[in-house]
C-alpha cells in the first residue's frame, strides 16, 4: 500500500519515462516536489523498492526502472465505515484511497471496487478487526457464505451472507452478537474480496525504577 507522497513520486518518475524516455535524477525529484534535502528524494525511493514499485541499480543517479507491470495498480476509494457489530444508518464519506495490486487484492478488471473502514468487533472469527479496510466489489448478488456489506432493512452493516431453507439473513462472526434477519428487505451492497490491515502502532511503557513505590 502506497501513500499519496508515495504514489505522487511513482508517477512522476513513470509520466518523465513516458514523456523523455529517461528516468529523472534524484535532484529534478527533490526540484519537482520542494523536498529539503535529495536524502528524503532516497528515502522515497528505497521505500519504492522495498515494495516491489522500482527496480534500482547502485550508485547510478538515473538508474531507476519501473518494473514491468506485473502487478496491476488501483486506486480504491474508501467510503466511509461500516459497523462489524449492530447494524447502524452511516453516511457515504469518502475518507481517502487505497492503492493495491490489482491481482493479489483479487480485484476484478472491469469490477468497481469499493472500500470501506471496519468499525467493531462482530468479525473476529472472520479474522476482521477493528479499525481494518475490507475491499469490496460492487455486486447486488452473493453467494451462500460471501462475507458481505449489506443494506437490512434501511441499516448499513458487515456480516456474512447466510441462505438457510431458501431465507437470506446475515451471520455474525461473533457470538456475541445476534444473526440478523431481515423484517422487510435485504439488499446487498458490495461483496468483500480483500482485506488491509493497517500496523497498528505500539507504545511500550517506561521501565519504573527500582527506587519507585508500587
Amino acid at each position: 500500500m502506497l501513500t499519496d507522497r508515495q504514489r505522487s513520486v511513482l508517477d512522476f518518475i513513470q509520466s518523465q519515462q513516458r514523456e523523455k524516455g529517461v528516468t529523472p535524477s534524484t535532484r529534478e525529484i527533490q526540484q519537482h516536489f520542494g523536498l529539503a534535502s535529495q536524502t528524503s528524494v532516497m528515502q522515497y525511493l528505497a521505500t519504492l523498492e522495498r515494495k516491489g514499485f522500482l527496480d534500482r541499480e547502485a550508485r547510478k543517479a538515473r538508474a531507476l526502472i519501473t518494473p514491468v507491470q506485473k502487478v496491476r495498480i488501483t486506486d480504491i476509494p474508501i467510503y466511509g465505515q461500516i459497523p462489524a457489530g449492530m447494524a447502524a444508518l452511516t453516511e457515504q464519506t469518502v475518507l481517502g484511497h487505497v492503492s493495491l495490486d490489482a491481482r493479489s487484492a483479487n480485484v476484478s478488471r472491469n469490477g468497481r471496487t469499493f472500500a470501506l473502514k471496519v468499525r467493531g468487533d462482530s468479525m473476529v472469527g472472520a479474522h476482521i478487526l477493528d479499525g481494518d479496510i475490507v475491499i469490496l466489489e460492487d455486486r447486488k448478488q452473493a453467494k451462500n457464505g460471501d462475507i458481505v456489506a449489506a443494506l437490512i432493512d434501511g441499516e448499513t452493516t458487515l456480516k456474512r451472507f447466510v441462505v438457510e431453507r431458501g431465507q437470506p439473513y446475515l451471520k455474525a462472526e461473533n457470538p456475541e452478537y445476534p444473526d440478523l434477519h431481515p423484517a422487510h428487505d435485504l439488499r446487498i451492497q458490495g461483496v468483500m474480496v480483500s482485506l488491509v490491515r493497517r500496523q497498528r502502532s505500539t507504545v511500550t511503557a517506561p521501565a519504573r525504577s527500582k527506587a519507585a513505590k508500587s
